[in-house]
């Protein structure tokens, strides 16, 4: 994840410098100088505004969030200036490849404008600070007592008693969501009329505006994805929720319909695979091995962890990190301070001040969370000479699909190159189910919650959602694409989007709905490079220097290319599509169908 923001005084004084180079001979000229002013000031003002945003979010406290928020209304002032005079520059005739693609960047890479009046910016970076503050300070309950996020996700994944789960799920969604709803109405309010202003229908028409084509042709897009996969998730639950019946029975989990959302192993049910041993088929479901007991037998401790996932990009030909990404990471929890625990990427400087922001445990999700968080950051490294507005990835799902495409070859001959399994352990053919059911219940499981929380945002930010209705209408998406209910009824005065980070956040969701998608096709262009015959599933690119130079030649280009020119750079397909996924579970799909005959799909 990236941040800009910047220090009030700074934005000011480059707000007060001309927008345009009056002595321009030309139109064309003009918008040339004028996209090259707005990098330079944009970049200038970066590295003050990511160095308060990390002090912010580790480390939460009135003095911060009021610097957080102070930095992001200068830099959001800013960019909705530039971004109307890009309008206005954009209609210019014959303009170069570079200043057109520029300009259109700078209306559409604007995650949460605010209107031009005086203070709309301020108000907007006030209220999202706060209620990110309320994310971060948030805790549940277990027992009656408080329990932290991080400590609630945790035990969630672990404990198999129904009061227990139902506790914390309604504890930290009433702690949580419902304190920060009316201030997130207001934050909706302020965005789109700032969307509005930049020529926009709503926020969301803006958001669906950044990614080389029209608003409707992305939304068909990601409705023709989810056609595709839909078919493997609705096996998948139909599965996982005729375990959970015979292991808790009629009264906590029916045989049809929906499942309860508690019962999933995650506090969003975003993720299944915190509950594979009360899934796994007799005999082929035992792989073997644990990798979180894997972990600890090895003494890995969050730091190990770490240079585990280094290692890997590091295989691939990579330079290693640099020593102030050692020194200036967050790994761990402070004892003595509230922090932002959601796990991040940072790129500081836009040079070489990498680092990640965790609250790691030694576990096998963190483990892959550290592969994940490494590639955002391997990304960042890799674009860094391009210019300030092609920062970034080719679009925002390339970003998230990287390190997943990574964790993808974290396969147990993997786990056997970097010491952490015995060869001896390494699962037989026999054992391929279970592997892809494991990899299922993360993989597959995501896919309906990748795609439903901006459903929920953009239904909000056209207005067809009413604050009177968020709750409901988040309720009735997630049984409409994820087959789930609550473990208990929600009243109105209910928010429980907002106990999801990228809500109060305001971070687009679909990125990792497309990061889901793209990182099958990336691991197996990838196999297909590094000559993999066998399964699609077991397949390691782990040491393949191949696939390293081709992967950083991908992730150089950043965002000067349309997207659909990076991926067929990597993979020589120009369309994102499911195939990869369905092929690489196909064997899985197959054996889910014979579990499941005679029972009823669907809820």
């Amino acid at each position: 994840m990236k941040r800009f923001a910047s220090l009030a005084a700074l934005a000011t004084t480059l707000l007060a410098a001309p927008a345009l180079a009056e002595e321009a001979a030309s139109p064309q000229a003009a918008a040339d100088a004028f996209v090259a002013k707005a990098e330079k000031d944009f970049n200038q003002v970066g590295v003050e505004a990511a160095q308060a945003d990390w002090v912010y979010q580790t480390f939460i406290t009135q003095d911060t969030e009021a610097l957080t928020a102070r930095g992001e209304a200068a830099v959001t002032t800013l960019m909705v200036r530039n971004a109307l005079d890009a309008a206005k520059h954009a209609r210019t005739a014959n303009l170069s490849y570079d200043t057109a693609r520029k300009l259109d960047r700078m209306r559409t890479a604007i995650v949460l404008p605010a209107p031009t009046r005086d203070g709309a910016a301020q108000d907007v970076a006030t209220i999202k600070a706060r209620i990110q503050g309320i994310y971060g300070k948030g805790k549940g309950t277990l027992g009656g007592q408080p329990i932290n996020g991080s400590d609630i996700e945790e035990k969630m994944g672990t404990s198999r008693n129904p009061e227990e789960l139902k506790e914390m799920w309604t504890s930290w969604n009433d702690a949580v969501g419902k304190p920060m709803k009316d201030d997130y109405a207001k934050l909706v309010a302020l965005a789109n009329q700032g969307a509005q202003e930049l020529g926009f229908s709503d926020l969301g028409a803006q958001w669906r505006s950044n990614y080389d084509m029209t608003p409707e042709q992305f939304g068909a897009m990601t409705d023709k994805l989810w056609l595709e996969v839909k078919p493997l998730y609705d096996a998948l639950h139909t599965y996982v929720r005729s375990k959970l019946n015979a292991k808790y029975g009629d009264a906590v989990q029916a045989r049809t319909g929906p499942i309860r959302a508690d019962l999933l192993g995650n506090m969003w049910g975003q993720e299944w695979g915190n509950i594979y041993d009360l899934v796994a088929p007799p005999g082929s479901g035992d792989v073997g091995f644990d990798v979180t007991e894997l972990l600890k037998a090895k003494q890995y401790d969050p730091v190990k962890m770490v240079k585990a996932g280094e290692g890997f990009f590091s295989s691939l030909g990579f330079e290693p990190l640099p020593q102030t990404f050692w020194e200036r990471s967050q790994f761990t929890k402070p004892q003595d301070r509230e922090v932002v625990c959601h796990a991040s990427a940072w790129d500081i400087d836009n040079l070489d001040d990498l680092r990640i922001k965790m609250c790691i445990k030694v576990n096998g999700d963190d483990f892959v969370t550290i592969h994940h968080e490494l590639g955002h950051n391997y990304y960042q490294r890799a674009y860094n000479k391009q210019t300030p507005l092609y920062l970034d990835g080719a679009n925002d799902g390339f970003h998230e699909a990287i390190g997943d495409a990574v964790a993808l070859s974290m396969t147990p001959e993997y786990l056997v190159q970097i010491g952490l399994l015995d060869r001896a352990k390494v699962p037989s053919a026999d054992k391929d189910t279970g592997l892809l059911l494991r990899q299922a219940m993360d993989k597959v499981a995501f896919l309906p919650f990748g795609l439903l929380v901006d459903r929920w945002r953009w239904q909000v930010f056209a207005g067809q959602v009413k604050p009177d209705g968020y709750q409901q209408a988040w309720t009735d998406l997630r049984l409409k694409y994820q087959g789930i209910v609550p473990p208990a009824p929600r009243g109105a005065d209910a928010f429980d989007p907002g106990a999801k980070y990228h809500i109060p956040a305001v971070v687009p969701y679909t990125r990792y709905f497309l990061a889901r998608i793209l990182q099958f096709q990336f691991y197996e262009a990838a196999c297909r490079q590094a000559g993999w015959k066998g399964p699609l599933h077991r397949c390691s690119f782990y040491g393949n220097k191949t696939v390293g130079k081709n992967l950083n030649a991908m992730l150089a280009m950043g965002a000067s290319k349309p997207w659909p020119d990076a991926l067929q750079a990597f993979t020589g397909s120009r369309e994102i599509s499911g195939k990869a996924m369905m092929a690489y579970f196909a064997p899985l799909k197959k054996w889910l169908d014979k579990q499941n005959k005679g029972q009823k799909s669907g809820w």
